[in-house]
């Protein structure tokens, strides 16, 4: 799913792969919101990436963190609500429908 920066970006990252699942699964459950990407960043960190409104993506990411948190280490979570273009570039690169 191509990111192209005109809705809010809403990002989840924890240590391991099963609460970045749960954080999705929780995520996508919980607001109107599309999995954009998911990137293994190292050192065991996955950050999970979501778009959406603005208020559909704030409410999905505290959830997720929140469902993260409960059953392994959260690391950081963030919204941004419409960033620049350069960053829907920079987050298409992990698009997980790319071939």
């Amino acid at each position: 799913m191509k990111y192209s920066g005109e809705e809010a970006l809403g990002l989840v990252e924890t240590r391991g792969m099963v609460p970045a699942i749960q954080a999705a699964d929780i995520m996508l459950k919980t607001a109107d919101v599309v999995l954009v990407s998911y990137e293994n960043v190292g050192s065991g960190l996955v950050t999970v990436m979501v778009k959406g409104d603005v208020a559909a993506v704030r409410s999905a990411v505290e959830s997720g963190a929140a469902a993260a948190a409960a059953i392994g280490e959260l690391t950081a979570s963030h919204v941004m609500p419409r960033p620049i273009s350069r960053v829907g570039k920079i987050v298409s690169q992990h698009d997980i429908d790319a071939k």
